[in-house]
């Protein structure tokens, strides 16, 4: 990772689009986003009791084009389920990072929101949205599984509509997350996961990228090394 202060920041310029069709084909594109998401549920806590009959015969979430999947390379949605523990949200994060954008976060139950039952707890982390952005958040204790149809219907409007841009948000303001990340964990806090790259490749890089806590992370960042396979003879 090359030196973070030496890296040239500009602002972004609006492209003019003329092609008269753009917009219908990103409408098109959102309607079909919208109605074809794999969510991957992170099953931290509780909630997750609800998410067995909101996906089976009676309430159905796949007849809205939302079925599980098993690995974040493959996730459009990442569910977080109760209350999450600081150990816990470190592969949360990790988790996130890993999958490919655009990605969405929904919080279920208090505890994703303000703590629940646990806000006193020096082992729980207490805001989901201080470490990750959050698009919608189901609140309960625990939510029914009308509730969660009902925030999956909200982002699936949310994309359809062009709102549903939460992710960007890691990406422009990614200085803030990490830093509440090293709050947590310490200043070495890492992961393999390359966000400022990203942040270039999407066009999201900007003021707020960088800053006091990637700078941090560029003192303490050690590269990966490939796994080395050997057979002893």
């Amino acid at each position: 990772m090359s030196k973070l202060g030496n890296i040239p920041v500009q602002a972004k310029s609006e492209k003019k689009r003329t092609n008269p069709l753009a917009r219908v084909f990103d409408e098109l594109i959102q309607f079909c986003q919208s109605r074809s998401m794999f969510m991957l549920h992170y099953c931290t806590g509780c909630g997750a009791i609800e998410l067995p009959p909101a996906m089976t015969s009676r309430f159905d979430m796949e007849r809205l084009g939302i079925q599980p999947m098993v690995t974040p390379r493959q996730a459009d949605i990442l569910l977080v389920t109760g209350y999450v523990s600081v150990k816990t949200l470190k592969r949360v994060i990790l988790t996130y990072e890993q999958m490919q954008s655009p990605k969405y976060v929904i919080g279920i139950c208090s505890c994703t929101v303000n703590g629940g039952m646990y806000w006193q707890s020096y082992a729980t982390a207490k805001v989901l949205n201080e470490y990750l952005p959050v698009d919608v958040y189901i609140a309960g204790c625990m939510p029914r599984p009308e509730a969660v149809i009902m925030g999956l219907r909200r982002l699936m409007s949310n994309i359809e509509n062009g709102k549903g841009n939460a992710w960007k948000d890691y990406y422009e303001r990614y200085d803030y997350y990490l830093g509440n990340q090293q709050h947590l964990f310490g200043d070495d806090w890492q992961t393999p996961v390359d966000v400022i790259g990203e942040a270039k490749f999407y066009d999201l890089e900007g003021e707020e990228t960088y800053g006091e806590h990637t700078r941090t992370l560029e003192q303490h960042q050690e590269p990966l090394e490939a796994a080395v396979m050997r057979v002893k003879l």
